[in-house]
């Protein structure tokens, strides 16, 4: 039985376009073969490849013409975060351009928005998600690219300023007070957004837990300094992670023996968020919170809702 020809590296390492393939030495006979499979127009893999989301993103760039850039909710998702559905892959491009790749949308504008190496920039993405998703997911959104250092407030003003006909570019300016560069995950971000909504005081995000005599007892996601109350939410980290458990044990004990009470939230919690918000408030009854409770009206309702 004849041997199977060698796998480049290059299938090793991910999706590829025909000109690629040609270039380490793959003909295009080969690639009808059994070994590859074709993913686009002009895209393969190798068939002992394991696609993974990122890896669709890049098939879906290769099938692309050149002026196209990565755009929308995918360009977030290619900066790291997980948000939002895979399918289809977003672009943009200038001019009337017709092209029907499966498993993407080709969005046609007359001016492209800021890019970068990579597609548009986080800020223009970030613009372009504000048309139609969810302020919730926004919220994550935002938090996650001040964060990361790959925008800034003022760069999405620009992009909002400098195109103000653009879809998103009116409903951004509702989300950016929403937002804070010192939410530190996800779900951390959706937690403060649901404080916020309910109209629970405005915690500190990720702050120093200070005993009364000055004495750092270690940070928390959510800090009520009047109430000396902490809301934390717990991962599933936390409890894989030994050393996490750990720390989050001494960390604990430090805030027991310094009379600060906190709240853990889970991610099965947040599946119910106004329960979450509930004992949050709760909590902070306990420790003397006399204002009012929280309220789960038309500000609440928005996080669940497109902005108009």
């Amino acid at each position: 039985m004849p041997r199977q020809p060698e796998i480049p590296e290059l299938a090793r390492r991910g999706p590829f376009s025909r000109d690629q393939a040609r270039a380490a030495g793959v003909s295009d006979r080969r690639l009808q073969g059994q070994q590859f499979e074709r993913l686009h127009p002009g895209v393969w893999r190798w068939t002992g490849y394991d696609m993974t989301p990122l890896d669709w993103l890049a098939a879906a760039e290769l099938a692309m013409p050149s002026g196209a850039a990565l755009s929308h909710v995918s360009r977030i998702q290619r900066s790291g975060l997980d948000i939002g559905p895979l399918r289809p892959v977003r672009f943009t491009i200038a001019g009337d351009h017709h092209l029907a790749v499966n498993g993407t949308f080709l969005h046609r504008t007359e001016v492209m928005p800021p890019r970068d190496t990579v597609g548009v920039t986080p800020a223009a993405a970030f613009v372009q998600c504000c048309a139609s998703m969810r302020l919730l997911d926004l919220i994550v959104i935002g938090d996650h690219l001040l964060r990361e250092g790959l925008a800034t407030i003022e760069e999405v003003v620009d992009v909002c300023r400098l195109h103000p006909w653009r879809p998103g570019a009116k409903q951004a300016f509702a989300v950016l007070p929403w937002l804070h560069d010192r939410s530190w995950s996800p779900k951390e971000s959706e937690l403060r957004a649901y404080v916020h909504a309910a109209g629970l005081p405005k915690p500190e995000v990720n702050a120093d837990v200070l005993a009364l005599d000055g004495t750092r007892l270690g940070i928390g996601d959510l800090w009520f300094p009047r109430w000396r109350l902490v809301a934390e939410y717990e991962g599933r980290q936390h409890a894989e992670d030994p050393s996490q458990f750990r720390k989050d044990i001494d960390r604990y004990a430090g805030f027991r023996d310094n009379d600060v009470s906190y709240v853990q939230v889970t991610a099965a919690m947040t599946a119910n968020p106004a329960g979450a918000v509930q004992r949050i408030f709760a909590a902070l009854a306990r420790n003397g919170y006399t204002g009012p409770p929280p309220r789960f009206s038309a500000r609440w309702g928005s996080l669940f809702r497109a902005l108009p």
